[in-house]
């Protein structure tokens, strides 16, 4: 049998999700109709395209605790030729801090409790109990690698794995913008604040963060109708600034939506109400 299929089987039964990567390193669609990112996905594989197969078949989606997909036809010829084999760190409850040289490892040393550490080709992973929002290039040469994205298995390491530190979460945490009004079109007669005290704007999007938590299926679409009753309510008379929206955005990335998501969904909202 393959190494890396052993491998995957053994860590699947710990319940790590895992999957094959190509020689070059990609992830590999499992089914034809994804092959060469026919079905949408993006570059590299890595975020599945809108593809009409029964289960998500590429990128970290495609990662499995289940021995039948593991050793099934699909992905036979992809073990073959393996060149490596990835995990979905989320998926196993933790998150990866990708360190890529010399300057972001002494950095972690630094600033990071100690964990258990994974030697890489030109840095390390540092490995911890928890799971966040991935996001890369939080720092030079720093990746934080959790929740929908996948890392490189490179072996079980060396140290004590400890829980995630709020240090490492705090690095994804984008510094808002100064504040100013969200530039959108008055329409002409409108102009005139209708907001009698800053506590209804405040109240309104502490409305709208609280109807994005609590929402527990579609999401997207529950992002893109709050933003749409933001826009519509407050977006016209210039009290809305950047912060608003930086909280509204953070919000929705808790429920697992991408900034790329929040961009396109506040931006669609803008153009329903003609902004």
């Amino acid at each position: 049998m393959n190494t890396h299929l052993t491998t995957a089987l053994r860590l699947a039964t710990a319940e790590v999700p895992v999957m094959p990567l190509s020689a070059d390193k990609r992830p590999v669609a499992n089914c034809p109709a994804c092959t060469n990112l026919v079905c949408g996905g993006r570059p590299n594989m890595k975020t599945p395209g809108p593809c009409t197969c029964p289960a998500p078949c590429h990128g970290w989606a495609a990662t499995t605790t289940n021995p039948a997909t593991l050793t099934g036809p699909a992905w036979a010829s992809a073990w073959r030729n393996a060149g490596a084999l990835a995990y979905h760190p989320g998926g196993a409850g933790l998150t990866v801090v990708d360190l890529d040289h010399v300057d972001a490892i002494t950095w972690a040393r630094r600033e990071l409790p100690a964990t258990r550490i994974v030697p890489t080709t030109r840095g390390e992973h540092w490995i911890y109990r928890g799971v966040m929002l991935s996001t890369n290039g939080v720092r030079p040469g720093v990746d934080v690698k959790s929740a929908m994205a996948y890392a490189r298995w490179l072996g079980p390491g060396t140290g004590t794995m400890t829980a995630l530190p709020d240090r490492v979460r705090t690095l994804v945490v984008k510094k808002p913008s100064p504040a100013r009004p969200v530039t959108v079109p008055v329409p002409a007669g409108v102009g005139e604040c209708r907001h009698l005290t800053p506590a209804y704007l405040e109240r309104g999007i502490a409305m709208a963060e609280q109807r994005i938590h609590e929402a527990t299926s579609g999401v997207h679409a529950t992002v893109y109708r709050t933003f749409l009753a933001v826009l519509s309510a407050h977006g016209r008379c210039g009290c809305l600034t950047d912060s608003h929206a930086a909280r509204l955005f953070s919000a929705a990335q808790t429920k697992g939506e991408s900034p790329r998501h929040c961009t396109d969904a506040w931006s669609n909202a803008r153009t329903a109400l003609g902004m």
